[in-house]
């Protein structure tokens, strides 16, 4: 396929989601079942670890969050729901222009001017900090509602089974992990179960040089310390201080991600599994 097709084809399609979800009022969409039960506020998020370690993109301006949020429920909420998951117009969470809108431009032009052929109606009146303020709470909205690090009570927390999670630890974790090695005596650094619970769901690898395993056009595997990796040129120094430089785009780069086996864990995870797993876990003294 040409670029300018792949482009039209690009731009339609985003078009048609675009439409749908916010310029058609279709029959709303039921999210509220399948939410978490937060305890909702708009108190300004801080940097941390488990947005990061989910790839959650930038984080809301929670600022203006804060002030979005009695404009969104004077202007939009009648039809968007009380939290933007849906009413008599679409659930905004998961709106596809939302969740692509970094720059808050789409959203502001759409509350800004409507669209034309639907139920939504512009908002002259609201200026453009207003639009942005309404847009940023769109987006910590969403931040609620995928980031799981910012469930509240977990400080508190007071259930979960040892047994259930050392069950769980010998079926999902005891091919990296040991209880006599490198988890030998861990609760007495993580006590409190809100710090553990962080350690299983969202760990931090320490800034070692990455390693990684480059095979060659003419099937040679080379490994060694990853020394530059982009879309151009890779670079690898072998253990042997040889340093190489390849066309990224003629080899395969394989890169070790210490944190692998965290990551396919994530979207397996029960909250009873993490409960239970840190309840096991604190009992490694």
């Amino acid at each position: 396929m040409s670029k300018t097709p792949a482009i039209l084809l690009s731009a339609a399609s985003l078009l048609c989601a675009t439409i749908v979800s916010l310029g058609v009022h279709a029959k709303p969409v039921s999210a509220h079942m399948q939410e978490p039960n937060l305890q909702r506020d708009t108190q300004a998020p801080s940097t941390n670890r488990s947005h990061v370690f989910l790839g959650l993109g930038r984080e809301p301006d929670a600022a203006a969050a804060k002030r979005g949020g009695p404009l969104y429920k004077q202007n939009c909420s009648a039809c968007h729901g009380e939290s933007a998951r849906g009413g008599i117009g679409p659930n905004l969470v998961r709106s596809v222009l939302v969740l692509h809108d970094d720059s808050d431009e789409e959203i502001s032009r759409v509350i800004e001017k409507g669209r034309a052929g639907t139920s939504m109606p512009p908002f002259p009146s609201l200026s453009a900090t207003d639009r942005r303020d309404i847009a940023e709470y769109l987006h910590w909205e969403i931040e609620q509602a995928a980031n799981r690090g910012l469930y509240k009570n977990a400080d508190t927390m007071s259930s979960g089974d040892a047994e259930k999670g050392k069950s769980f630890f010998a079926a999902n974790c005891a091919n990296c992990h040991s209880t006599t090695g490198d988890l030998a005596h861990i609760a007495t650094k993580y006590p409190q179960p809100a710090a553990m619970l962080a350690r299983i769901a969202w760990p931090t690898s320490r800034m070692a040089p990455r390693q990684a395993t480059v095979t060659t056009p003419d099937g040679q595997k080379l490994t060694g310390t990853l020394a530059h990796y982009d879309d151009f040129e890779t670079t690898l120094k072998a253990g042997d201080g040889k340093t190489t430089t390849w066309a990224t785009d003629t080899v395969n780069v394989d890169i070790s991600d210490k944190l692998a086996g965290h990551r396919a864990l994530l979207p397996k995870y029960s909250d009873d599994d993490l409960h239970n797993l840190t309840r096991y876990l604190l009992t490694l003294k």
